[in-house]
């Protein structure tokens, strides 16, 4: 048996590159994601303000990264040190089911 051998090579990120363009023509561009506490001018991320910190996390409770959320790094992680003070203190759940 002989392996079916494609005509050109497809790099890594090629299928998605491919895709792209109709996602675009169906949905539009990319929204620009922007940092909530950059917006607020916000120093500190208080771990007592729980209504902020549930924006932040999924429905199981997991830490939402950077690239879903929004947030710059630095936010970033002053963001989930405050989601685990606040788990520790407990204002916060570990888990969902």
């Amino acid at each position: 048996m002989t392996a079916y051998k494609t005509p050109y090579k497809v790099k890594k990120g090629m299928k998605q590159a491919m895709r792209r363009p109709a996602r675009e023509a169906e949905f539009g561009p990319p929204r620009k994601k922007f940092c909530r506490f950059c917006v607020e001018k916000a120093r500190t991320i208080d771990y007592k303000d729980v209504k902020k910190l549930e924006k932040c996390i999924s429905d199981r409770c997991k830490i939402l990264p950077r690239k879903i959320s929004g947030t710059c790094a630095k936010h970033q992680r002053k963001l989930s040190n405050a989601i685990k003070l606040s788990r520790y203190i407990g204002l916060l759940p570990y888990v969902r089911v």
